[in-house]
């Protein structure tokens, strides 16, 4: 590629010129930064020199290299040959149009705030910012990736130093006031700067180093490490560690790695409240908001990067909560993942975003398990290989190594792994977990998975801000997702979002008031006045309850999920409204595509496929969805289905989208509870991947549920099949052979070998006392935990808790033995 600027002259303070990056990539030590920086030592923050060897330096920076660039790949074999060709094609567009003037870098993408402040305005030019810095970081990544068409080519190479100094000299400097978005200054603008200062460290003075490094110390200041608070906390905190660790190899401060390793402590912990991990696997970010998939993955991506660059240095991170992190992938990451796809729920503003869906936002992280995997114990590593390796093969959809946009370092890992003979690949499990601290639950069967998604007075309706998520305001509202080991994985991610009835999402009960894009303000973050959110299970099968409270409506519901072996019991009561508007629950909402039309069988009569057609079936007893799933109603149900295609576009939900038109096929099932209901219900069965045949014979079993209670004050059902019954108690109680003193979530199983399982929660976290009665002949407790202070056996067992407003709504397990 020809240059568009005259080749550049270095200064160094010794008067040498820069040392040119081989076609291979490899990395020749530079001398000018260190006669300017004191020959193997620099400074620390408090003004003390330190001594530290040359060599090191140069080690961290190659190991970062290769953590960007990836390692151990041919170029010339996919999908790295794609990946390479695209990075280059990207970074000959940037370097062709980039024309430096003042106040922009690129034609038409100006920093410059007229009035530089907080406003979405000063958010804009901030961003711009920040992806100027990207767009250089894109160019030097071509240049320094073999491969690219680009690979050490000297036009490209001037380009980015052109624009390194461009944007110091501009508006990344210590005499800049901040403005817009906090993280643009402090997070994305210093990662992308000292990225591309290790690629390109070879060509640059000691002067362009000082002046980078200052200007990331003016924004980003020791300071923001003083306490574990605000927008230093989570993935944040990582981030910024991040920033600060780069910034102390490429300006080689022993004092800044030194402070921003040990500045990673405080992630490790769990925590009990706001932002970062539960000891049940959640995570939490922005106070409230459920956030694996999100700033999760930042910052397992982060920490495991950061852990992996200084492992075996003079800064490693020995902190002992490292295993707590490393704990983590099992407990909080993979119960999101299903057959390569990582779960909306727990993605918030993320899945509003134009060119991302559930598919690749699981492929950073099943490369980043592979990458923390290096540092866990020889058992847990091989675990994980095999779980990755499993998803890996099972996403029928979308394969990660067919992900364009895959970086070298993620696509290596992958493809390494792929090619492993010795490595199988491990099922998905039969498990069912819940996550009680953020108002989450996941249920895995051999043959489908399906996911809970509920708010709380600890956990937000959804998140809108920045311009993202408009229309997410019901996400929290008993969203059912649910996907097959062999279909379904395309259902949220053929452009669902941009073009799904909000008010009509899968499980949902809502008012049809129409709500404002972004309700609940930005960054508002709403949460209902509604603390019985939760429920309780044996690991295998669960009670989920929620009640539920309408974002900017009076309308309230009662409820439940019983999770079984092949099928999810779903009750609601009490559904209640003044809104003034219709309220309806939807049992279904499946995306067809651009073309799909799966044939509805309502009480083994087909519907017609037409677009546009809806039906109201007042006794339906069964439906079925081909190739989908089956549903049944126990007792009876009015159904309404309806047929539509429906338009939206990418920017109606997020201000950075596509304003092109996008069209997709749905197929709805719900039930209408009209206008300002009193005491409404239903009650139906999802059967995920069930034939016609199937649901049909499940719909005519009168004896295989039973519902002993559907209530706003009970929920309860029994299966005698499963030796099962579960019951969610609003208040104080008898159902069946149960008997609770306060609000509480209780599940039996009697097992075969003459023992049962009896798992009690306080969801509403409001008990500080609780007895549970089952009259069930029992002749010992086998085991209990410490919240138990009293439990009598014989012709009926009774349990006497203690306080339990501190377990956070955790299920208390207790074993006994029948007769």
């Amino acid at each position: 590629m020809p240059s568009p600027w005259r080749r550049r002259t270095f200064l160094h303070a010794a008067g040498g010129g820069a040392l040119a990056l081989g076609l291979t990539g490899t990395l020749t030590h530079p001398s000018n930064a260190s006669e300017v920086l004191g020959s193997g030592g620099a400074f620390d923050t408090s003004g003390t020199f330190e001594t530290a060897s040359d060599a090191e330096f140069d080690a961290l920076r190659a190991k970062w290299r290769d953590l960007i660039l990836g390692s151990g790949f041919s170029p010339t074999a996919e999908p790295f040959r794609t990946i390479l060709t695209s990075l280059g094609t990207t970074a000959s567009g940037y370097a062709a149009t980039m024309a430096p003037a003042s106040g922009s870098l690129w034609p038409g993408r100006t920093w410059t705030d007229p009035e530089p402040d907080l406003d979405a305005e000063s958010y804009a030019f901030s961003a711009t910012m920040n992806d100027s810095y990207n767009r250089l970081r894109t160019m030097a990544e071509a240049y320094a990736q073999p491969g690219t068409g680009l690979t050490g080519d000297a036009g490209l190479r001037d380009a980015v130093l052109t624009g390194l100094d461009h944007l110091h000299s501009e508006i990344y400097n210590e005499n800049t006031t901040r403005y817009g978005n906090w993280y643009n200054w402090q997070i994305g603008a210093p990662q992308a700067l000292m990225d591309t200062c290790v690629l390109m460290y070879d060509h640059l003075s000691a002067t362009q180093i000082a002046d980078y490094c200052r200007a990331v110390d003016a924004f980003v200041p020791d300071s923001v490490f003083a306490s574990y608070t605000g927008t230093s906390t989570g993935a944040n905190r990582v981030d910024l560690c991040r920033g600060v660790i780069l910034r102390g190899i490429v300006g080689k401060d022993t004092g800044k790695i030194a402070l921003a390793s040990q500045a990673l402590a405080p992630v490790f912990p769990y925590v009990t409240s706001g932002d970062g991990f539960y000891d049940d696997g959640s995570f939490v970010q922005h106070r409230n908001v459920p956030y694996i998939g999100g700033y999760g993955a930042v910052l397992h991506d982060g920490v495991g990067r950061l852990l992996a660059l200084l492992r075996g240095s003079s800064w490693e991170v020995k902190d002992a909560g490292t295993q707590l992190f490393l704990d983590t992938i099992e407990k909080a990451v993979a119960p999101f993942i299903y057959n390569g796809l990582m779960m909306d729920n727990v993605s918030s503003r993320g899945i509003s975003r134009i060119g991302t869906n559930e598919h690749q936002r699981a492929h950073g992280l099943m490369a980043t398990i592979l990458l923390v995997g290096q540092g866990a114990s020889p058992e847990e590593n091989v675990r994980w290989r095999a779980m990755v390796k499993g998803w890996l093969q099972r996403d029928y959809h979308y394969p990660a190594l067919k992900n364009p946009g895959l970086s070298l370092i993620r696509a290596s890992l992958l493809q390494a792994l792929q090619d492993d003979t010795s490595v199988k690949a491990a099922p998905e499990p039969v498990e069912h977990r819940l996550f009680h601290n953020m108002a989450r639950a996941t249920h895995r069967r051999r043959d489908w998975a399906a996911s809970v998604s509920m708010a709380s007075n600890r956990i937000a309706h959804y998140e809108f801000g920045n311009g993202e998520h408009a229309r997410g305001y019901h996400t929290g509202a008993g969203w059912l997702s649910w996907w097959g080991s062999d279909f379904g994985l395309e259902q949220y991610s053929d452009a669902y979002w941009p073009t799904v009835d909000p008010y009509r999402l899968p499980g949902i009960t809502a008012s049809r008031k129409p709500l404002a894009d972004g309700e609940g303000g930005n960054w508002g973050q709403p949460m209902p006045d509604a603390a019985w959110v939760g429920g309780t299970t044996d690991g295998e099968y669960a009670a989920i309850g929620q009640h539920l409270k309408g974002i900017s409506s009076t309308m309230v519901a009662k409820k439940s999920w019983f999770c079984l072996d092949d099928s999810i019991v779903c009750l609601g009561a009490g559904i209640t409204s003044v809104d003034g508007h219709a309220v309806e629950t939807t049992v279904d909402n499946r995306a067809l595509g651009a073309t799909g039309a799966p044939v509805l069988t309502v009480d083994g009569e087909a519907q017609p496929v037409g677009q546009g057609w809806t039906a109201t079936f007042d006794d339906a007893e069964w439906a079925h969805i081909a190739g989908q799933a089956g549903y049944v109603f126990p007792g009876g149900a009015k159904l309404s289905a309806v047929r539509e295609e429906r338009t939206g576009s990418w920017r109606d939900i997020n201000t950075g989208g596509s304003p092109d038109p996008i069209t997709r096929r749905y197929l709805t099932l719900f039930t209408d509870h009209g206008i300002d209901p009193t005491d409404g219900d239903y009650a139906y069965v999802l059967l995920p991947g069930a034939s016609a045949r199937t649901t049909a014979h499940r719909a005519c079993d009168r004896g295989w549920l039973r519902i002993l209670a559907n209530s706003a004050d009970q929920q309860g059902v029994r299966v005698q099949k499963l030796g099962l019954t579960a019951v969610n108690f609003w208040s104080a109680g008898t159902v069946d052979r149960l008997r609770v003193s306060a609000p509480a979530s209780v599940l039996v199983r009697e097992h075969r070998n003459g023992t049962a399982t009896i798992v009690v929660s306080d969801p509403a976290r409001q008990a500080a006392s609780l007895d549970v009665v089952w009259n069930r002949r029992v002749s010992k407790v086998l085991s209990k935990p410490a919240t138990v202070t009293a439990a009598t056996t014989g012709s009926s067992l009774k349990l006497t808790f203690g306080d339990l407003t501190g377990q956070a709504g955790a299920p208390q397990k207790i074993t006994v033995r029948l007769g």
